[in-house]
């Protein structure tokens, strides 16, 4: 009888990478176009400004928006794309300042609304506890 003397392959203790690559690239593509997409709040002209922007690390602020038509928005507690009265602007942003009080406040301010409405605003969220307000800018 004839022994025949077979080579054994080594098994290779490998994982293909490459397949995971190709996943990780288009998941990366994906968030790359819908990030810009991902707005959020009431569609306004910001005026342009050379500024620095705003260190928020670890914080997220509290947006208040008037449109063209000197209406205001929120965006919390509630639609952010339904028009408030401004009592009910003032009496949400207190309630925030109270639970958190280092709480950042920004204005955006359509640069075609009156500059009154702004102030008007500012002076609202002064009344509500605000020490202090930024303003956003393109």
């Amino acid at each position: 009888m004839i022994r025949r003397h077979r080579k054994t392959r080594k098994l290779k203790a490998e994982i293909n990478v490459v397949p995971y690559i190709d996943v990780m690239m288009v998941l990366l593509v994906i968030f790359m176009i819908t990030a810009p997409m991902l707005t959020q709040g009431v569609k306004v002209d910001l005026p342009q400004a050379a500024s620095d922007p705003v260190d928020d690390r670890d914080k997220e602020p509290l947006i208040i928006t008037v449109d063209a038509d000197q209406n205001y928005y929120i965006d919390a507690g509630g639609d952010p794309e339904e028009p408030l009265a401004a009592e009910v602007v003032s009496d949400r942003v207190g309630k925030i300042l109270a639970s958190n009080p280092d709480k950042m406040l920004l204005v955006r301010g359509d640069k075609g609304v009156d500059y009154n409405a702004v102030v008007q605003l500012m002076v609202l969220l002064q009344q509500a506890g605000a020490a202090s307000v930024g303003l956003v800018t393109e």
